[in-house]
């Protein structure tokens, strides 16, 4: 990683850890939960995370971005059951996830390969990519670029930045948008994987706190 995305990475990190609700001792056991497919119940949860049921549903409370179904069970966060923009095909399975850095970080941290389709936000034209988890295998167009923000007062996870983060077929496809988004930049995909692999990075890595949130 070069150190102009190095340190935008770094940025985007502090950015992410601020929002509200960012308890990523949680998001590990939650994501892989969900990739194996079937909506998550509390107390799945709780046995994942090594918690107790109360405490994670205390912090699930500050998470307003969870998905739920009918019953009470966690059907999204990042990778969802329900149909977005990002087609998410992995295995025999096909997930959705909020944003397209999601796309590109959750191979590595599920240690699975992916099919990502999804629409250029400038155009509606088709980008696919193929994500292993170590390195993006194939991109279509090969100028396709990802967009991404480093806001100073994210209100959450998703409506701060996953709602921002998209894929574009190019730099002239990005540049209405662009002017529309001061402070936001659009980096080439193998540069936007490699912030990706950050943010698994400081998934991977959290601690479980002692008491809750």
């Amino acid at each position: 990683m070069d150190t102009d995305i190095q340190q935008f990475a770094t940025r985007f990190n502090d950015s992410l850890s601020a929002a509200p609700g960012a308890h990523f001792w949680l998001l590990r056991p939650l994501l892989t939960l969900l990739a194996a497919g079937e909506p998550v119940t509390v107390d799945q949860l709780a046995t994942a995370a090594g918690r107790g049921g109360e405490e994670v549903r205390q912090t699930l409370a500050t998470m307003s971005d969870t998905e739920y179904d009918s019953d009470g069970r966690i059907i999204g966060y990042g990778i969802t059951f329900n149909p977005t923009p990002h087609r998410y095909e992995t295995g025999d399975r096909t997930f959705y996830t909020w944003c397209a850095l999601d796309t590109l970080a959750l191979p590595a941290f599920l240690g699975k390969t992916a099919h990502v389709t999804s629409p250029c936000h400038g155009t509606g034209e088709p980008v696919r990519l193929t994500v292993a988890p170590d390195e993006v295998t194939s991109v279509e167009p090969a100028t396709a670029v990802v967009s991404l923000v480093t806001p100073d007062a994210p209100t959450s996870i998703r409506s701060s930045f996953c709602n921002q983060s998209h894929f574009f077929a190019g730099p002239d496809a990005a540049r209405d948008w662009l002017a529309e988004h001061p402070g936001a930049r659009i980096l080439p995909v193998a540069d936007a994987y490699e912030v990706g692999q950050s943010v698994v990075e400081q998934i991977v890595t959290a601690d479980t706190p002692s008491g809750c949130c």
